[in-house]
C-alpha cells in the first residue's frame, strides 16, 4: 500500500528530500542553543565575565536566525511537496477512473469516488507534510535532546526515560482505539456525499414533490452519524493532551527536586540545570508532535487504503494483444449472446440473442420496461462484455478491437442526455474535436437543432449551464444527437433519444438520417410506434429474449406484443407505457 501511494511523489522528490534536510539543520541549531545558554550562565553570569556573555550571546543569536531560516525553508518545501503529491494522487486516480468500465464504477459508487478524491486525498496530503517534516524533526529532536541530557548528567536523564515509556504506552493505546473508529468514519462520508449529490442532482423532483423536509431529515441523519463517530474518535484522541501535560509537569517537578539537590551537592551547575529544563521541553514537545503524527497517520491509513483501492483497480474491460484498429463497416451480429450485469448472477438480462443486422440498415427496437433494450445496445460499443456468445461489428468480435477505435465508430445517444458546462460549439465538438463551425451547423440541421440555436442570443456560442439546465429536454436531446452525428459513425444508436421531441420533429430527424447518413447503421430504441414503423426491420424484445423481428407489416400480422402496442397507441391514441411499460 505504501509503495503504491509513494509512487505518486514523482517530480516532487526534490522538495520531499530538501524538507527533512532543512528540518535536521533546524533541530541541530535548536539543540545547541541551550548548551550555549548554559555556558553563558556558568562562565559569563556566575563567573562575572561579560566578554563571555557578549561572545556567546552573539553566537546564540546567529544560531537562532539560522534555525528560523531552516524552519521557513523546511515549511516551504514541505508545503510544495505535499500539495504536489496530492495533485498527482488525484490525477492518477482520475486517469484510472476514466479507464473504468461501468461495472467498475458501480463497484465504488459515484459518491465514494468523490470522497476518495477530496477528503481522503486531503488527509494523505496533511499526513505526508507531517511525515517529511515533523516526523523527521520530532524524533531527531528527541534523540539529540536525550543525548545532550545524558552528556550533562546520566542519572538525571533517567527521569526522561521513565516519562517516554509511560507516554509511549498511553499513546499506542490511544492510536489503536482511534484507528478502528476512523475506518468506519470514511464509509459514513460516502453516505453523506451520496445524500448531497442525489439531492442536488434531483432538486427539481424534490421541489415538485415538496420533499425538502424528508431530504433534510435524511441528510441530518447522515451528518449526525458522522458527528457521533467523530466525537467518539476525538474523545479518545483528546486524552493525548492531558496525558502529555501530566508527563511534562511530572518531569519538571522531578527535575527541580533532584536538580536542586545536585546543585547543592556540587554535582551540577546552575547553567546545566537550566539547559536540562530546555531539553526536557524539547523532548516532551517532540513526544507531543509524535503523538499528533500517530493520530494523523491513523486517520490517513484508512484514507490510504481507499485511495489504493482506486489506483490498483483493474478495468474489467481491456484491449487484447494487437487490437484491430479499423472497423470495416456497420454490420452487427449477435451470436447466441447471453448477458448479466453480475458474472455470478443467475438472472440473465439477455438470453440467447441471435441477431444479424446488415450495414446501413435502420433497425427499430421496442419492448417493455426491463426487457433489455439498453443492455442490448450497450454490448455493441463494448460498454459491457457478454456473459456468453459474441457480439461482432464489421465481421469481427468487438473484444478484438481497440476500444477507442470501436467506440469512435459507434455513436451512442443515451437515455440520459448529458451536456457539459461550456458553449454549444464546445459541447458539439465532443463528437469531433476539430470540427469547424460549418460542420457543427450541418450536424445540427440534420438533428433539427439549428433552428432553435439560431434563435438564441449568442447562437452557437450560447453558454450551456452545468447539466444543460438552461435548455429544454427536447433541445438537449437534439444537441446530443448532433454531437453524435459529428463523429460520422458507422453505427448510430439512439436509446430513446427523441422521447422529448414532438412527433413532427421526430419524423424530420428520421428523414434527415435516411438522406444524410444512408450508409450508417441506425438502431432506434423508442416507445412510440411512429418512431420505428418506417425502419427496415423492427426488433421486439420481451424479458431479455427476441419475441419478434421483421418489418412493420410482418410484425402486425405475426407478433401479438407489437400488435397490442400498435393498437393501443395508434387506434386508441394512447402511449406505449400505459400498457407495456417504458424504456429498458
Amino acid at each position: 500500500m505504501i509503495r503504491t501511494i509513494l509512487k505518486q511523489v514523482k517530480q516532487y522528490k526534490k522538495p520531499s528530500l530538501l524538507t527533512p534536510l532543512f528540518a535536521t539543520l533546524e533541530v541541530i541549531m535548536e539543540v545547541l542553543i541551550p548548551y550555549v545558554i548554559a555556558t553563558i550562565v556558568d562562565k559569563g553570569i556566575d563567573g562575572g565575565n561579560m566578554q563571555v556573555v557578549y561572545r556567546y550571546g552573539a553566537i546564540m543569536l546567529v544560531m537562532a536566525m539560522f534555525s528560523l531560516l531552516f524552519g521557513i525553508l523546511a515549511g516551504k518545501y514541505a508545503a510544495a511537496a505535499s500539495a504536489g503529491f496530492a495533485c498527482n494522487l488525484r490525477d492518477s486516480m482520475y486517469e484510472n477512473i476514466q479507464r473504468f468500465s461501468f461495472s467498475n464504477i458501480d463497484k465504488f459508487s459515484t459518491a465514494g469516488l468523490v470522497t476518495r478524491m477530496t477528503t481522503d486525498v486531503t488527509n494523505i496530503q496533511n499526513a505526508y507534510q507531517m511525515v517529511i517534516r515533523i516526523a523527521v524533526r520530532a524524533p531527531l529532536m528527541l534523540i539529540c535532546s536525550m543525548f545532550m541530557c545524558f552528556f550533562i548528567n546520566v542519572r538525571m536523564s533517567l527521569i526522561f526515560v521513565v516519562a517516554i515509556i509511560f507516554l509511549g504506552i498511553i499513546l499506542i493505546s490511544i492510536v489503536l482505539t482511534a484507528m478502528k473508529i476512523f475506518d468506519v468514519v470514511f464509509k459514513k462520508y460516502d453516505d453523506l456525499n451520496a445524500s448531497v449529490q442525489e439531492n442536488i442532482t434531483a432538486i427539481r423532483v424534490v421541489k415538485s414533490y415538496v420533499r425538502e423536509d424528508y431530504e433534510k431529515s435524511k441528510f441530518t441523519s447522515a451528518a449526525e452519524n458522522l458527528y457521533k463517530l467523530f466525537s467518539k474518535a476525538e474523545s479518545v484522541v483528546v486524552l493525548n493532551n492531558p496525558v502529555m501535560m501530566l508527563t511534562i509537569y511530572g518531569c519538571v517537578l522531578a527535575l527541580s527536586w533532584f536538580g536542586s539537590k545536585y546543585i547543592v551537592a556540587g554535582g551540577m551547575t546552575t547553567g546545566e540545570l537550566t539547559s536540562m529544563f530546555s531539553y526536557i521541553m524539547g523532548i516532551l514537545m517532540s513526544l507531543m508532535m509524535l503523538s499528533m503524527i500517530f493520530v494523523m497517520l491513523t486517520l490517513s491509513t484508512a484514507s490510504a487504503k481507499r485511495i489504493v483501492e482506486v489506483l490498483t483497480e483493474e478495468p474489467d474491460l481491456q484491449n487484447g494483444e494487437n487490437p484491430i484498429m479499423e472497423v470495416a463497416d456497420g454490420s452487427i451480429d449477435f451470436n447466441a449472446v447471453s448477458f448479466s450485469y453480475k458474472q455470478s448472477s443467475e438472472n440473465e438480462t439477455l438470453k440467447d440473442i441471435e441477431l444479424h443486422i446488415k450495414s446501413g440498415e435502420t433497425i427499430g427496437i421496442i419492448g417493455g420496461t426491463g426487457c433489455g433494450k439498453s443492455s442490448l445496445v450497450s454490448l455493441i460499443s463494448r460498454l459491457y462484455d457478454v456473459t456468453a456468445g459474441s457480439v461482432c461489428v464489421g465481421g469481427r468480435d468487438v473484444r478484438e478491437y481497440d476500444m477507442e477505435v470501436l467506440r469512435d465508430n459507434v455513436a451512442v445517444v443515451l437515455q440520459k442526455n448529458v451536456l457539459f458546462s461550456g458553449t454549444i460549439l464546445e459541447n458539439l465538438r465532443w463528437g469531433k474535436e476539430d470540427a469547424t463551425e460549418e460542420e457543427c451547423r450541418e450536424a445540427c440541421v440534420q438533428a433539427c437543432a439549428d433552428e432553435f440555436i439560431r434563435q438564441l442570443p449568442d447562437g452557437y456560442n450560447t453558454y450551456i449551464e452545468q447539466g444543460g439546465t438552461n435548455v429544454s429536454g427536447g433541445q438537449k436531446q437534439r444537441l446530443c444527437i448532433a454531437r453524435a452525428l459529428l463523429k460520422k459513425p458507422k453505427i448510430l444508436i439512439l436509446d430513446d433519444s427523441t422521447s422529448a421531441v414532438d412527433t413532427a420533429t421526430d419524423a424530420k430527424i428520421r428523414k434527415a438520417f435516411a438522406e444524410s447518413i444512408p450508409g450508417t447503421t441506425k438502431l432506434i430504441i423508442a416507445q412510440r410506434i411512429s418512431s420505428v414503423q418506417e425502419a427496415d426491420r423492427i426488433l421486439v424484445l420481451e424479458d431479455g429474449r427476441i419475441d419478434g423481428f421483421g418489418t412493420h407489416e410482418e410484425l402486425l400480422a405475426s407478433n401479438e406484443i407489437y400488435k397490442d402496442i400498435y393498437e393501443t397507441q395508434v387506434k386508441g391514441g394512447g402511449d406505449f407505457d400505459e400498457t407495456a411499460g417504458g424504456e429498458g
